[in-house]
This record gives structure tokens, sequence and C-alpha cells, in this order.
């Protein structure tokens, strides 16, 4: 063979191996293996302006302090974790937007998503479409996990569920009205998914509990609505005996503010689930007295030294105090290192939802000190549930009532065959 044939044989050769990788699927190996090496992206939609923005500045707070921590420690196998932030504006086609910049220009491997419920079913089906692991670390709304239809594989919730929130919730509200004679009921929540579906289930198990409870008034504001007056008017002509509302951040503040001007608070009780942050409490100018509140981040719910030790971390590393999206999102961060690990550091989104499907972890935020990934619907139960009232002080919150889950699992499972999402 001459040395000019001995070149094309072994041409012959290489172009056989390559297109033998390629029968395997093996010729993007090398280039699979430099994705698994440096840093691990991590992108972050989630809102960091406008009224409601003490969101997104209490849940990236939470996700830092997470990983600065992991990044000290060395990181997943060396490699440190690289958080890229984006501001969606709650706008639903912008967090689609930014979701997809964020993994198709930024190069991020995974997405944490600490959206509100507006936009988070935005990005359900952003992640249905590239498949990579998402984790939605505040949107309440129960449908996004519940309805079978909305499944997307490598897509979990560590926000509380309305649901839960709604039977424990309204077990304690119709407590206290049996107690008061709280019969004729108003509402005021915000009018989108969480808003109208949160309120609706609080209603119907505040009814359960209590069946001389009727609604004589909803009122839906919109989301960053300035002007409240209408809505007051609204509620005062009801002549309620007590009000439920699913209000939130700036939102909250803006109307109990307005509403103190017409004494609305002094007329009748009020049952406000997201009262309890502390970001919230300290904006309101004049506190409303007798107001209920539901479990939102609180130092001393559990009062126990691990959730005193992560409180004053993340006041001395975040310079702030945490709030209910910060418990949502370093849960969402400690299920997510926990499945690198497993993975020895492997982003891929289906080995790390196999990795998470079912997973419990260790947290100060769990009752009796931990969390479970519920693997039939890739969200977390055994979280603190509950109600007390609400203070304008140091603790915030006095009374606090722990919801039992055992009966929230169960009075779930006819909810969900009622509204047709399971058999």
């Amino acid at each position: 063979m001459t040395s000019t044939e001995s070149r094309r044989a072994s041409r012959r050769q290489v172009l056989k191996g390559a297109g033998a990788l390629a029968a395997a699927g093996l010729v993007g190996a090398p280039a699979i293996s430099k994705a698994q090496t440096g840093a691990i992206k991590i992108g972050v939609p989630t809102i960091l302006s406008g009224r409601v923005a003490i969101l997104g500045q209490s849940s990236v707070g939470a996700l830092k302090m997470s990983f600065d921590k992991l990044n000290a420690e060395g990181g997943i196998n060396g490699r440190k974790i690289e958080m890229i932030v984006r501001d969606s504006k709650g706008a639903p086609q912008e967090a689609a937007k930014v979701t997809r910049d964020l993994i198709n220009n930024d190069g991020c491997q995974i997405i944490i998503d600490a959206e509100a419920s507006s936009a988070a079913f935005a990005v359900q089906e952003v992640i249905r479409e590239v498949g990579v692991l998402c984790i939605h670390t505040n949107s309440e709304t129960s449908s996004l996990t519940a309805d079978p239809k909305l499944y997307v594989p490598t897509a979990f919730r560590t926000a509380r569920q309305g649901i839960h929130d709604a039977i424990g919730g309204g077990d304690y509200a119709a407590k206290v009205a049996k107690a008061k004679g709280l019969k004729k009921w108003a509402t005021c929540s915000p009018d989108y998914a969480y808003g109208r579906s949160n309120t609706a289930e609080f209603m119907e198990y505040a009814k359960y509990f209590d069946g001389n409870i009727t609604v004589v008034e909803e009122t839906w504001p919109k989301l960053f609505q300035p002007d409240y007056t209408e809505v007051v008017t609204k509620l005062l002509n009801a002549k309620a005996d007590a009000m439920y509302s699913a209000l939130w951040g700036g939102d909250l503040v803006a109307f109990i503010d307005q509403a103190n001007l017409y004494a609305l608070f002094e007329k009748q009780a009020s049952f406000m689930v997201n009262l309890g942050d502390y970001g919230v409490v300290d904006q309101v100018k004049q506190f409303p007295q007798g107001v209920y509140s539901g479990g939102r981040y609180n130092r001393t719910v559990p009062p126990t030294p691990e959730n005193e030790a992560w409180y004053l971390e993340y006041v001395k590393t975040q310079k702030s105090k945490p709030t209910n999206w910060s418990w949502e999102n370093a849960v969402g961060a400690q299920f997510l290192i926990e499945a690198l690990k497993k993975t020895n550091g492997d982003t891929n989104g289906k080995k790390l939802a196999e990795a998470i499907k079912g997973a419990t972890i260790k947290t100060p935020f769990g009752d009796g000190g931990s969390i479970t990934m519920r693997a039939e619907d890739n969200t977390t139960i055994n979280y603190i549930i509950g109600y007390g009232l609400s203070l304008s002080k140091e603790p915030y919150i006095s009374d606090f009532k722990m919801s039992p889950w055992e009966p929230i699992l169960e009075l779930e499972k006819q909810w969900k065959k009622k509204q047709g999402y399971a058999t």
C-alpha cells in the first residue's frame, strides 16, 4: 500500500469511527462534559421593582445566603453556584421572556422561579418546552401543581400551596367566627389567579367548618392599584361582621393605610393571610388592632434554636428581616443543593428531578423539623401552617395556632376529586 493509499485508509477509519459515535449519540460527549464543569448557573426571574419588590428582594436574599454558604464550603465537586437574577416586573409575558433569555443567552442550566403566581404559570410553560429543572418558590396558586394538565416533570414547588392554607385557615377562622358570632363575611383580594383561587378556597373551608358563614360582598382590586377608595366603600356598605383578604406586599400596606382613614378595621374583624410579613408590618403607618394573620415567616414559629439561628444569620448577612418568600426560597435552594450532590453536579433536568421527587429535607421551617417534596404532584408538604393575632411589634404574632397536617391532607384529597384533579 502506498503512502497515499495508507492515508486514505486511515481517513476512512476515522470517518467510520465518527459515524459509529454519531449513531451512538456520543459525538456531543466532549461538549456535554465541558458543560458539566465550571460554574453552575442558576437563573432567577423575579419582581425587583415597583410596589411589591419586597417579594424579589427577600427571595434573592435567601437564595444568596444559601448559595454563598455552599460556595464558601467549596461548591459542588469544586463547582461554584453562579446566580443570575432578572427583573420581570411581575408581568407574565416579561417573565416568560426573561426565563428564555436566562437559559438561551446567559447559559443558565437551572431556573428558580421566584415569581408571584401572575407570572409563574408563564414560566411553567417555558419549562415545559425546554426541560430544564425549575423550582417555583413563591407561587401559592393551588392549580400550578394540583392540576395534572399543568404538570411538568422537571418543575417543582417549594412555596406553600393555597389549598393547604385554606383548610388550616378556614378551620381557624370558623372557630373564631363561632366564638364571636361572625356570620356575614366580605372579601378583598387581588384580581388574578392567586387572589381569586386563594379567596374561594379559604371561604369554602371557613363555611365547611362553620355552616353559618355567608359571603355578602366580594371586592377584587387590581395588582398595584393606587386608590382603594371604591373598594373600601363597598366593604363598609356591606356591613359585614368579618373580612378575609389575600392582598400582599406593598398592595396590602397601601390598602391598610387607606382603609384606616375610614376606620374599616374598627367596624369588622379581619383575617389577612399575608399580614405577618416583617416588611409589611414595618411599613404600615397605623397598624390595625385585632387583625388575624396567617403563618408567614416568624422567628418564634417554630420556637426552635435552628429557626432562631437562621433568622440571625439572615439579618446579619442580608441586612434586612426575612419574609415568607425568604423561607420558601431557602427551602428551594436546599432541595436543589441536595439534588446536585446526588447527581455529582450533573445539571440535567431529568436527573435532578429524579433526585428531588419524594425527597425529605431537614429544615427549621418544617412541622417537626422536616419538609417533604411530595412525589405525586411535585409540591411540598409538612411546612408550618397556622394563624394567630397580628402585632405591630415583636414578636409580631401571638397565640399562634399550628394547623395539623393530617386533616389538611385528607380534605385536600376530597378537594382534588371535586376539582377533577384526581379520581
